[in-house]
């Protein structure tokens, strides 16, 4: 196997939650571009389709296209034990094996904890981390089958504090610590489990909090506190790629240099 094809997706069919926009997006058009047949997924067909139609498109130069994978795109809530089953369905009948599945789907809002109410924050964990049950446990006998990939994702917020975001830190740990049990739990039936964790990405999320777009991004400051969709999709294909068939039950925190107070002094 050359070097190159160590760190390809091609041929693993590929399913991506919460891909309407912003990273998983993002993982769905460079897994296509690279020779994965994706299934992409959203609480409503009408945001989804257009990351389909995208990507099957030969001429619009996101994805797969003539020379790379194809695209499906499946109305599915991930809170929805019927729909993920439904989704795990759809992408056997399209594609006939599922390789890889990414748990990108996620919700989250700001509040102080004493102000977030009991279904507020049932709905955040509901979405971050029990989607992820869900859709994990609906595709394990199908990953065992295929000595499958599942990379959760997760954000840095699950390993330290997260002001005004208790909610969705607390599910985001339990992601991480999900990620780590079942990576034991199903070694011996060949499927590696792992997660990335970004720090702050240029998303229309953080553009509308912070006023920071993917064109601010500068990487030639080397102080990276801002990182791109493309970046946390580049670490998400190498875990699912055979460049990292050693590692598992790892959380890989994507999240720049950390800025000069966080740095420890020099001696």
């Amino acid at each position: 196997m050359s070097l190159a094809d160590r760190f390809s997706v091609a041929g693993r069919t590929t399913i991506v939650t919460g891909a309407s926009s912003g990273i998983g997006r993002e993982i769905a058009e460079q897994f296509a571009a690279d020779g994965a047949d994706v299934v992409v997924c959203s609480r409503e067909q009408e945001h989804v389709d257009p990351v389909a139609e995208a990507i099957n498109d030969p001429d619009d130069g996101r994805g797969g296209g003539s020379d790379g994978g194809r695209c499906l795109a499946v109305e599915c809530d991930v809170t929805d034990r019927d729909a993920v089953e439904a989704l795990v369905e759809a992408t056997v009948d399209e594609f006939g094996r599922i390789d890889a599945l990414v748990n990108n789907a996620g919700a989250s809002f700001t509040s102080p904890f004493e102000d977030i109410s009991e279904n507020g924050w049932k709905r955040v964990v509901d979405i971050n981390l029990h989607g992820a049950y869900h859709c994990t446990q609906a595709a394990g006998e199908r990953l065992a089958a295929t000595d499958g990939v599942v990379v959760n994702v997760a954000s840095v917020a699950g390993t330290r504090a997260a002001r005004y975001m208790s909610h969705y830190g607390a599910a985001k740990a339990g992601l991480i610590n999900l990620t780590e049990t079942l990576a034991v739990e199903w070694a011996s039936r060949g499927v590696r489990v792992n997660c990335v964790a970004p720090g702050y990405v240029a998303t229309a999320g953080i553009e509308e909090q912070m006023g920071i777009s993917a064109d601010d991004v500068d990487r030639s400051d080397v102080d990276r506190r801002i990182g791109t969709t493309a970046e946390i999709a580049d670490v998400t294909r190498f875990l699912v790629s055979d460049a990292a068939s050693f590692v598992t039950g790892e959380t890989v925190e994507a999240q720049g240099v950390p800025s000069a107070e966080d740095l420890p002094e020099m001696a």
